[in-house]
């Protein structure tokens, strides 16, 4: 029996496929999560575009939503991965989604580590637009993920 088949068998991971709304409710829940971290994300990102002052107490007002978010979501995600993990782990739109996560989190801690975040830095500016685009391809990964 492979490690996949062990986990494909486990019965926690059968009850979250065979029991009446846990997955989908896995799911929404997952979206919220993931709406929060998004939209929060977003916001953030907008602001660094436009050159908006006081960024470092808007960022700090952000962050813990950010993580709030991302916590359910990652922990969702996790949850509903241990349903069908032999699906997921072949499926390129999941293995890309998870790449580009990766992408995303690297993207942000170099942009919170630098310093205080400088709108007028043509650096900090292009990470904001690139994590846009990077967390519009995640979303898009995500949805996917059922039709490929």
């Amino acid at each position: 029996m492979t490690p996949m088949d062990a986990l494909a068998n486990w019965s926690f991971a059968v009850w979250l496929r065979t029991a009446p709304a846990v997955y989908p409710t896995l799911e929404t829940i997952h979206i919220l999560g993931l709406a929060l971290v998004f939209g929060t994300i977003v916001v953030m990102d907008v602001a660094i575009l436009r050159r908006r002052a006081e960024l470092a107490a808007f960022a700090a007002s952000l962050i813990p939503w950010t993580l709030f978010g991302f916590l359910i979501a990652a922990t969702t995600g996790s949850t509903m991965f241990l349903a069908r993990a032999s699906d997921f782990i072949s499926n390129s739109a999941f293995i890309l989604k998870m790449v580009l996560i990766s992408l995303a989190g690297v993207n942000a801690a170099m942009l919170h580590t630098r310093g205080t975040i400088d709108a007028n830095s043509g650096l900090t500016r292009m990470q904001a637009a690139l994590s846009i685009v990077i967390w519009i391809a995640i979303v898009t990964c995500g949805r996917w993920i059922a039709y490929v």
